[in-house]
C-alpha cells in the first residue's frame, strides 16, 4: 500500500465514482456489523467474557476513515475498537481468538475485547481508559517528528474523552509542537450513559478543539463517503507538516454502551429514529441510485462475510489456552518464591 494519500484505495474522492470502491465500502461496513453481531451472540453463550463494547451503528467511521491512512501511519483507538482493527487489516480470526482469550489472538489472549493490538500493522491498541490513548498518540507523533518521518498518528476517541484533562493536555502539546496527530472524535452523544448536553457546556466539540489553534471540523459520521472525504483531506493536511487537526464524526451507537448496560438513559424512540439513518442502508440506497452497485451485491457480500466470520470462530474455537507456567510472563510483579518474603 502506498503512503501517498492521493493513490490509496477506498478514499472519499473515489467513493461515489468507482463501483469497486463503492463495493469495498459496503463490504467493510457489513463485515464490521456482522462480526459485532456474532460477538454479541458468543458473549451471550459464554464464549467471550469480560467487557464487550459494540460498534453497531458507527461502522461508517472505521470503514471510511481507515483506508485513507498508509501502512507507515499509526492508529490508536478506544475500547470500542473491533471495527477499527478489522478495517486496519488485523485478521478476523486473530481478533476473534483474542476475544476468546486464546494464545493465537492478536494480543496473545491477554488483552481481550478492549486491548486489540497489532504492532506490525501499527495498530497500537484499544485502550480501556477514557482518553488514555491521547497522550500516547502525542508521544508517538513526537517520536516520528524527531526521526524526520512523514507518518501520521490517528487517534480515535469518544465524546466523553473531550471532557478529560488528557484531551486538553494532548491537544495543547500537539499544537505547540506542531505534531502530526490527527484527532478523530467519534461523538455518539452519550459518554457511557450521560448525554453530551448534560456533561459538557460546549457541545460543539470541533469548536472546543479549535481553541487550541488547530483546524477543526465536524462531519456526518453516518455517511461513509462524507467520512472518507473529510478524513482523506485531514490526513493530507497533517502529513504536509502543518501540525495537528481535529475531526468530529457525529454518529450514534444502536446498541447499549456495553453488554452490561441496561440502557435506561435514552428513549427507545430516539434510538429507532437514528436507526433510520443506518450507514449501511443509506449508502446502499444511494449507491444503487447512482448506478454504482447492482441488485444482488449485498447478498453476495453477506455470503462472503458469513464465510469469513465462520472461519474466524472456528479458528478461535481451535485455539489454545496459555500454559499456566507462563501466566506471570511480562507482568510487573511476580509471586515471591515459597519461603521468601516480598520486599516492602
Amino acid at each position: 500500500m502506498s503512503d501517498d494519500a492521493t493513490t490509496r484505495p477506498a478514499t472519499g474522492s473515489a467513493g461515489l465514482d468507482d463501483p469497486a470502491q463503492a463495493r469495498a465500502l459496503l463490504w467493510q461496513m457489513i463485515r464490521i456489523r456482522r462480526f459485532e453481531e456474532k460477538c454479541a451472540e458468543l458473549y451471550s453463550a459464554g464464549k467471550i467474557r469480560g467487557f464487550l463494547h459494540l460498534y453497531i451503528g458507527e461502522e461508517a467511521i472505521a470503514a471510511g476513515a481507515m483506508p485513507t491512512l498508509g501502512e507507515r501511519d499509526h492508529v490508536l483507538a478506544t475500547y470500542r475498537e473491533h471495527g477499527h482493527a478489522l478495517a486496519r487489516g488485523v485478521p478476523a480470526g486473530e481478533i476473534m481468538a483474542e476475544m476468546y482469550g486464546k494464545q493465537e489472538g492478536c494480543s496473545r489472549g491477554r488483552g481481550g475485547s478492549m486491548h486489540l493490538f497489532d504492532a506490525g500493522r501499527r495498530f497500537l491498541g484499544g485502550n480501556a481508559i477514557v482518553a488514555g490513548a491521547l497522550p500516547l498518540a502525542v508521544g508517538v507523533a513526537l517520536a516520528d517528528k524527531l526521526r524526520g518521518q512523514d507518518s501520521v498518528t490517528a487517534c480515535f476517541f469518544g465524546d466523553g474523552a473531550v471532557a478529560e484533562g488528557e484531551f486538553h493536555e494532548s491537544a495543547n502539546l500537539a499544537a505547540l509542537w506542531q505534531l502530526p496527530v490527527l484527532f478523530l472524535c467519534e461523538n455518539n452523544y452519550y459518554a457511557m450513559g450521560t448525554a453530551l448536553e448534560r456533561a459538557q457546556s460546549q457541545t460543539d466539540l470541533a469548536a472546543k478543539a479549535a481553541s487550541y489553534r488547530m483546524p477543526s471540523e465536524w462531519v456526518d459520521g453516518m455517511d461513509v463517503v462524507a467520512v472518507a472525504r473529510a478524513t482523506e483531506a485531514a490526513v493530507a493536511y497533517v502529513r504536509s507538516g502543518q501540525g495537528p487537526m481535529f475531526l468530529e464524526y457525529r454518529t450514534y451507537r444502536f446498541r447499549a454502551h456495553s453488554m452490561f448496560d441496561p440502557e435506561r438513559y435514552r428513549d427507545k424512540a430516539e434510538v429507532e429514529q437514528w436507526k433510520k439513518r443506518c450507514p449501511i442502508d443509506t449508502f446502499m440506497r444511494d449507491a444503487l441510485a447512482a448506478g454504482l452497485l447492482e441488485d444482488g451485491v449485498r447478498e453476495a457480500i453477506e455470503r462472503e462475510v458469513a464465510e469469513e466470520i465462520d472461519a474466524a470462530v472456528a479458528f478461535a474455537e481451535a485455539g489454545t489456552w496459555e500454559p499456566e507456567e507462563t501466566l506471570c510472563r511480562d507482568v510487573y510483579a511476580r509471586q515471591p518464591p515459597t519461603g521468601t518474603e516480598a520486599r516492602p
